[in-house]
């Protein structure tokens, strides 16, 4: 198990744990139920990239102890 933090800069840090082998569509349903957001509303991105639903975060290169850039649509 690995744990992501996603930070939206407004006040909001959520850490959750989860596989390396779960998409990010999967992380997404996790952090809409910590922050009581829709998961089709968040956005998470890392610098410039904004990570696709289908990819896994082991193909991303999501590692323990990242922190990803929450955005909302």
């Amino acid at each position: 198990m690995i744990e992501i933090t996603c930070n939206d800069r407004l006040g909001k840090k959520v850490r959750v744990k989860c596989n390396e082998d779960d998409t990010v569509g999967d992380l997404k349903k996790l952090v809409a139920a910590l922050t009581g957001t829709r998961a089709d509303k968040i956005i998470l991105k890392k610098w410039y990239t904004i990570f696709k639903d289908h990819i896994t975060l082991a193909d991303y290169e999501i590692h323990d102890g990242m922190n990803l850039e929450l955005y909302y649509q």
